[in-house]
């Protein structure tokens, strides 16, 4: 990976200490990737304002996240992937691409009706992902039904937006906001901007959304469940308030929960090996989905690395159960498909949100 340091934009944000341990932590770790293959590929179902539509998921190798590269978030080891240097050219962007479409038309009898492109970063910073190549991108995609980027709130821009609502593409910009509450944000995910700062990105996807003759521009926040230094009840209740602000914000239609994984290289998983931290259960998550069923939005969750020490999980026995459950529900928005799951262990997670205190957590591993 590329060397961390912190650039002019990253420096003065509050947060130097912090992220002098960050980059000291990420350092640890020494790899290359080929700029001309992208970081995964696959293909999938997702949920949209439209309905349930098939999905092509890229993540484009580039150089990185800046946010990251100074620092960065306390759970997030993505930029361990990036590739050296620091920047990816044109050419070697659009290979990737080519690599999948080339995995779309092997193993999908038709082309996905959904795009979604990240970059462990942010798709709309130019230092990531140049004009150039997000055009062409755009371009590529062009006859597809819908189009989802991911991006800080800093580079949301109406003029972006414009490059992919002007072939007729509903377009989303996916937001890692990780909570509505600023303390949380800044404290435990280690993360700059403010909920302010996320209303204002929406404010430019709906000024997108109005000046597009053919197509919707929204925004899809993503927040995190139990980001470190929280005990299993405050992270439920912080989740389900952020939930309702953001569905409560205009142009934002999706709300994604991303349960906490410990990745490699990052502050979390420091904690996790000296045995302060334990991911989320997911009868939390569950919980949280049922709770929530009623907001004016769509509102869904992938655990990834379910039912692992390392990923959300119960006892291991129901695992595999409650997970299913879970994209069920991502998929028919209906909460009464955790009627159909139950177990021994749910008595525990039970005591753990009542007895679990910050002095005291993890209550159990």
């Amino acid at each position: 990976m590329s060397k961390p340091t912190p650039d002019v934009y990253e420096q003065g944000k509050g947060m130097d200490a912090h992220n002098q341990a960050m980059r000291e932590i990420r350092s640890r770790k020494e790899a290359s990737y080929d700029p001309h293959e992208p970081t995964r590929v696959w293909l999938d179902e997702d949920n949209t304002p439209d309905g349930v539509k098939s999905s092509l998921t890229i993540i484009l190798n580039t150089g990185g996240c800046r946010w990251a590269r100074a620092g960065g978030c306390t759970m997030c080891g993505y930029v361990a992937e990036s590739v050296d240097g620091g920047s990816v050219s044109h050419d070697a962007l659009m290979d990737q691409i080519d690599v999948c479409l080339a995995h779309e038309a092997d193993n999908a009898d038709e082309p996905a009706d959904l795009i979604k492109i990240y970059t462990s970063g942010s798709f709309l910073d130019e230092r990531e992902v140049g004009a150039e190549t997000r055009r062409a991108i755009a371009d590529t995609f062009a006859d597809r039904e819908r189009f989802v980027v991911e991006s800080l709130p800093d580079f949301v821009d109406r003029e972006k937006i414009a490059d992919f609502t002007r072939h007729g593409i509903d377009t989303d910009v996916a937001i890692g906001l990780e909570t509505a509450t600023d303390r949380v944000r800044h404290d435990c995910v280690n993360k700059y901007f403010d909920f302010a700062d996320f209303e204002d990105a929406c404010a430019e996807a709906a000024a997108a959304d109005d000046a597009a003759s053919d197509a919707a521009a929204g925004i899809k926040a993503y927040l995190l469940l139990k980001p470190p230094f929280l005990t299993e009840s405050e992270a439920v209740d912080d989740m389900i308030s952020s939930i309702e602000r953001c569905a409560a914000v205009a142009g934002c239609h999706t709300v994604s929960m991303n349960p906490c994984n410990v990745q490699r290289y990052t502050m979390v998983d420091d904690l996790y090996f000296e045995d302060g931290y334990r991911p989320p259960w997911l009868w939390s998550v569950a919980h949280i989905l049922e709770e929530t069923a009623d907001v004016d939005a769509i509102v869904v969750s992938d655990p990834v690395g379910h039912g692992s020490d390392r990923g959300p999980h119960n006892c291991q026995e129901c695992d595999d159960n409650v997970q299913k459950a879970i994209k069920d529900f991502d998929l028919r928005q209906d909460p009464s498909v955790f009627e159909q799951v139950s177990c021994e262990c749910e008595l525990t997670w039970e005591t753990v949100v009542e007895r679990e205190r910050s002095f005291n957590q993890p209550l159990t591993r």
